[in-house]
């Protein structure tokens, strides 16, 4: 008898043992790394908490939120960081971050946002919108085409454009590539106009603003990070700026075609819950882009530039 007990002692012992080691964990432990603090990527993360947060509930997830402080080795710190914790999930929020994470691991479930052409930041030769593998997430990119006409059609006398940006971010450099082919198209003379930091973002921008009648600059980090910087040197010159983002445009920009970063990350967020609920395969999910575009305007640079703003633009608030 004493012998039977003990041996369902040790059955017991032992169901019990595999019982722990294959229930859930007590919480998902989200790992996201932010390249730096601006608006727009600001808004992308707390849209993805919001949605992971109102899907899962507060109480069933960890997130380990990690800047960079705009340095892209940083987000290789951070995300090797992420891999050896072995996170249920990492959010890329920004390029640099989404190289990072790939780098990292290739077996944790990683989701990018804020990034604009996941081909280009991946190095995917003829991507056709699903990466595949342990990665997808959202992209900001607003069609490049309109923002062309939006020079064109705030500025008809304007003969030469200037298109600045941070040459380091691939991403950059596939927006005003695209925007340049287009404004060329509609008749203007541009020129590039590239720095490869924040060390010489007046240098550049000085040149720039000099020799252009109008200035574009894209949906780039470092340009968003020292966009009161090149509005101040603009201002001065009357060299008005069309922008790729709202938060940029709201610094110093004109006119802008704007999305939601907020409304992005909260698209993020709910691809994240799929993905930890079982619900979805990343390797099958395609990159989700913006519902809407909005033409936007800067009332108080448009006022001290005297423009007329056209039809069917919303102010920025």
């Amino acid at each position: 008898m004493k012998k039977k007990l003990i041996a369902i002692l040790c059955m017991l012992t032992l169901v019990l043992s595999m019982t722990a080691c294959t229930k859930a964990p007590d919480k998902y432990v989200i790992g996201i790394c932010q390249l730096v603090t601006h608006d727009a990527l600001d808004a992308a993360t707390k849209g993805f908490k919001d949605a992971l947060v109102e899907a899962l509930g507060a109480e069933n997830i960890e997130f380990k939120e990690q800047n960079a402080a705009g340095d892209p080795n940083m987000c290789s710190t951070i995300c090797n960081t992420f891999a050896t914790d072995n996170v249920d999930l990492i959010l890329a929020n920004a390029t640099p971050a989404l190289q990072a994470a790939s780098a990292a691991t290739g077996d944790i479930p990683i989701l990018g946002t804020s990034v604009t052409e996941y081909g280009v930041a991946l190095g995917i030769s003829n991507f056709s919108g699903t990466v595949g593998g342990n990665i997808s997430g959202t992209s900001d990119l607003a069609p490049l085409d309109k923002q062309a006409d939006m020079v064109k059609e705030w500025f008809p006398e304007a003969k030469t454009v200037g298109l600045l940006y941070c040459s380091a971010e691939a991403n950059s450099q596939y927006q005003v590539d695209m925007v340049k082919s287009y404004l060329e198209a509609l008749g203007l003379t541009c020129e590039l106009y590239s720095f490869t930091d924040t060390n010489d973002v007046a240098a550049v921008t000085q040149v720039c603003a000099e020799a252009s009648d109008v200035v574009y600059v894209p949906t780039d980090n470092t340009v968003a990070s020292n966009m009161e910087l090149i509005h101040n040197i603009c201002s001065p010159l009357e060299t008005p700026i069309i922008a790729g983002e709202e938060g940029t445009c709201k610094i110093g920009g004109v006119a802008t075609l704007s999305i939601s970063y907020y409304d992005l990350g909260v698209a993020t967020g709910k691809m994240a819950a799929k993905i930890l609920k079982g619900e979805a395969k990343i390797s099958e999910m395609p990159i989700e882009y913006a519902a809407t575009q909005t033409p936007k305007y800067n009332a108080d640079i448009c006022a001290a530039l005297g423009l007329t703003v056209p039809a069917g633009y919303e102010p920025i608030q």
